[in-house]
């Protein structure tokens, strides 16, 4: 998927803050029709028009991936970050008009495996909302531990709880309550597959963990978006589009190379899918790297860069775009 491609016109139907940071909202198709299904994990990538500024931040589906009257989201409020969250939070009320894309998912169920272990921190809760429901249709096996930093901030806490009172286990860092993540991975049944989505930390921490403890790699899933950080403004030469651009403090240098007119494919807008991953012709400067995607080898070579979450200060830097 890339810009211009693969959008649904929706309005908002519903907007219910949760909390003094979440908020969810529901999209229903402008035309009336019914939205495409999809699978639990999956995200899609919302569209806000801020002035003459185009956001696109891509937020997980929540909703029962079999209903496809409505999808919903829920958004976490960022008051230092570039805006985003803010304009939703702001400016987006019922009725609104909005462009979505359709779902993407890089962050799907293993259906082969024997039970689903779930470790979530904060707003990472959402994704798994959609899986405990696809779960359930299918009879799946699951076990839920919820992270949060207290009562009032962990969203959906007391409908998981309730609806799953067996599988849901609830952790406040205010209560001092903590994951025993040891304890909990050693005691797996064959067959598990994990599945983190939280913090940074949180997930380096359950990866780590698991590779202690002979996990391998292929039963460790893991979604982390992140979001572009500000900078100082920057010019970019894209070859093959003989164009010459400046990118922004607060824009990323994917939104300016669509900004100029030219075609760039995302699928996360976050640096995990590597789909918009760009050579870089010649640079003299420094690289400020922050995906998940590149390996440490390609982003010391200074011969690759993804432009979804990262930056560059220096004087010439030209893309093949």
């Amino acid at each position: 998927m890339s810009a211009g491609t693969d959008k649904l016109a929706v309005t908002v139907t519903e907007v219910v803050p949760l909390n003094e940071l979440v908020t969810r909202f529901k999209f229903e198709r402008t035309d009336g029709g019914l939205l495409p299904t999809f699978s639990g994990g999956a995200h899609t990538v919302v569209e806000m028009k801020d002035g003459d500024i185009t956001r696109l931040n891509p937020y997980s589906l929540m909703s029962d991936p079999m209903d496809q009257r409505a999808y919903t989201i829920s958004v976490r409020r960022d008051d230092v970050g570039r805006g985003g969250s803010l304009f939703m939070h702001r400016e987006v009320t019922p009725g609104t008009e909005m462009v979505i894309s359709n779902p993407v998912n890089l962050f799907a169920l293993d259906l082969r495996a024997k039970k689903h272990l779930m470790i979530a921190g904060g707003i990472g809760i959402t994704p798994f909302l959609a899986q405990i429901k696809e779960l359930n249709a299918l009879g799946g096996r699951f076990e839920l531990h919820y992270a949060a930093r207290n009562k009032g901030l962990a969203s959906y806490a007391e409908e998981l709880s309730t609806a799953h009172p067996n599988h849901v286990n609830l952790y406040y860092d205010d209560d001092k309550q903590f994951i025993d993540l040891e304890n909990l991975l050693d005691g797996q049944p064959l067959g598990t597959h994990i599945y983190i989505c939280g913090p940074k930390g949180m997930i380096e921490w359950v990866k780590g963990k698991a590779a202690e403890l002979g996990w391998p790699r292929e039963a460790v899933h893991y979604e982390e978006f992140l979001a572009p950080q500000p900078g100082k403004p920057f010019e970019v030469r894209l070859e093959r589009s003989g164009k010459t651009i400046q990118v922004g403090e607060h824009e990323s240098l994917l939104e300016a190379i669509e900004r100029a007119g030219v075609d760039a494919p995302y699928l996360c807008r976050g640096g995990a899918c590597g789909q918009c991953e760009t050579d870089v012709v010649e640079s003299d400067g420094r690289f400020l790297h922050r995906d998940h995607w590149l390996t440490d080898a390609e982003k010391a070579s200074g011969k690759k860069i993804m432009p979804c979450v990262s930056r560059f200060e220096g004087d010439t830097l030209v893309l093949d775009r």
